[in-house]
């Protein structure tokens, strides 16, 4: 299985990696103008930024000290149906991100495209439109977490310290990190491997802790060993953020590569059943079966 996820990334990751931060960074500003068109009709006007502030938690502050102010910007400079053409734009924009993942999915666990074009154009839609939904769950609970605290506060100054300790604030949005990945592996992964069978969550769980690790890790990396401004100057933000981005798209590449490493289809555990076990042998003959249904279906 290790042999098999580490090919598998040697072969594609570092290929995969490179698309997946180019089009991240083409693909983020768009993302926040579709999280602002979103919010502003759920909510209030003011609230158009939130999907900057929900984004920014899961990013290393170089990299956010980067984006930020320019998607301020860019949120405020769209408003009326300016922001709801430039949704539509980020529709298209991000879900040629999303079907980059589909692709690292689909060559990992090796198997063909079996829709249409505009069918998969319109799952994509459905996974940003869920994605920026869970971005909303993440901030109310934020939300939450933030009141309780100040009502502790308040009222029960004793337990302040344990509140603290707990930081609940960071493991909110780590959630809502692995629930958005959780989401895209779920909906993006090979339809015939998509059955409980098959695991997602290792994939997702790697990714997460490898996303949230290079976070943490890469400012204090950045600062020991790397100096981007001697070598790219004013363009030295930008390749930061291209750096973080990189490494992000290699996790999702491992993580993909690890739930194929997971997979065994019916054929290959009937390859290992020796005779004594009749009825997993014949358990395992019906899911072919039902897989064959599928398949003419």
């Amino acid at each position: 299985m290790a042999k098999r996820t580490l090919v598998g990334t040697y072969n594609d990751g570092f290929i995969h990696a490179g698309n997946l931060a180019y089009l991240a960074m083409l693909a983020i500003f768009p993302f926040f103008i579709l999280g602002a068109a979103v919010f502003s009709a759920i909510g209030e006007e003011s609230e158009r930024a939130a999907t900057i502030n929900a984004i920014l938690f899961a990013l290393p502050p170089v990299v956010g000290n980067v984006i930020e102010p320019v998607a301020r910007d860019v949120i405020q400079a769209r408003s009326g149906w300016l922001l709801w053409a430039g949704a539509l734009v980020a529709l298209w924009t991000v879900g040629s991100l999303v079907e980059t993942i589909r692709d690292i999915l689909r060559r990992a666990y090796g198997t063909e495209a079996t829709h249409a074009f505009w069918k998969y154009r319109l799952l994509s839609t459905g996974v940003i439109l869920g994605s920026v939904f869970l971005l909303m769950m993440s901030l109310m609970a934020q939300f939450l977490i933030g009141a309780a605290q100040q009502v502790i506060q308040a009222y029960f100054p004793e337990l302040v310290d344990r509140v603290i300790d707990l930081q609940l604030s960071r493991i909110v949005p780590a959630l809502g990190l692995f629930g958005s990945l959780y989401l895209l592996f779920y909906t993006l992964t090979p339809s015939k491997y998509r059955r409980n069978r098959y695991p997602k969550w290792p994939g997702v769980l790697l990714t997460s802790i490898w996303w949230i690790a290079v976070t943490t890790l890469l400012p204090a990396v950045l600062k020991q060993f790397f100096s981007y401004d001697l070598t790219y100057g004013g363009l030295a933000g930008v390749m930061v953020v291209l750096f973080f981005f990189w490494l992000v798209g290699l996790g999702v590449v491992i993580g993909a590569e690890l739930n194929a490493a997971l997979a065994e289809t019916p054929e290959e555990e009937m390859n290992f059943i020796g005779q004594a076990d009749n009825r997993r042998r014949a358990q395992l003959q019906q899911e072919m079966i039902e897989e064959q249904e599928g398949k003419e279906e």
